[in-house]
């Protein structure tokens, strides 16, 4: 069996990384995000999902006027809504970018009939990992760092996310400016700034993920609790 491949070294050391996540934990979104556009122009990506987080962290880039410092992507499973393909291509338009579609090594069609039918609705985990892992795996092996709208009220187990951190599994500095704002504050800015947002959101979506594994949330219920229903996930493993 071939050894398994050497974790790729961080840009920064560990301990620089740990001292940027103390020294950053009271700055605004906008102060942390400007750091890592500063740090890391053109070797810097922004994960976007078209849900609010991500259309938010775009819209305080472009604020700022270093969209150009950072590459804006999206994993393309190909089992997205129409609204938020719709939503992708309203921000393109409005924010004049290109968002980079990562896609998976197997069409649909493929892993069918490697693994048979409706996989998600069998193994989602495996699912998750052949149209979200591993593409996300092989597109960040090209960066310094990436940016995700990841919030610390959102699971428990974001619940304890640091706004800088050093990101093992994908060999690299990951930076979750939105870590310390509640869902209050998401809104209140993205309402304040006429910040285009996937139309899920008014529907009963406060998390919107792949069609056939989101649906719309019962008041009381918990944010996540519309994705993966049925399944012990709230995770896609991105995030793990």
């Amino acid at each position: 069996m071939a050894n398994a491949q050497a974790p790729r070294p961080l840009a920064l050391p560990e301990e620089e990384i740990a001292s940027l996540a103390r020294s950053l934990e009271e700055a605004s979104p906008q102060a942390i995000l400007g750091w890592a556009l500063d740090r890391f122009p053109g070797r810097l990506a922004l994960a976007c999902s078209f849900q609010a987080e991500d259309v938010a962290l775009i819209d305080m880039a472009a604020a700022a006027g270093k969209l150009g410092a950072v590459t804006v992507f999206y994993l393309d499973t190909g089992l997205h809504f129409p609204e938020t393909h719709a939503t992708c291509r309203r921000v393109a338009e409005y924010y004049g970018i290109e968002p980079v579609a990562v896609r998976p090594l197997l069409t649909l069609e493929e892993q069918a009939r490697r693994h048979g039918p409706s996989l998600w609705q069998r193994d989602p985990d495996l699912c998750c990992r052949l149209r979200k892992v591993e593409p996300l795996q092989r597109f960040l092996a090209g960066f310094d760092a990436w940016v995700t709208g990841i919030r610390r009220e959102q699971t428990p187990q974001r619940a304890g996310a640091p706004v800088v951190e050093a990101d093992r599994r994908f060999g690299l500095i990951k930076v979750n400016p939105l870590a310390r704002w509640t869902r209050s504050q998401l809104w209140d800015y993205i309402l304040r700034r006429g910040v285009p947002y996937n139309p899920l959101h008014d529907h009963g979506y406060p998390s919107i993920g792949c069609a056939p594994c989101t649906r719309p949330v019962a008041p009381g219920e918990d944010p996540r609790a519309g994705r993966w229903a049925g399944f012990n996930k709230t995770e896609c493993g991105l995030h793990a």
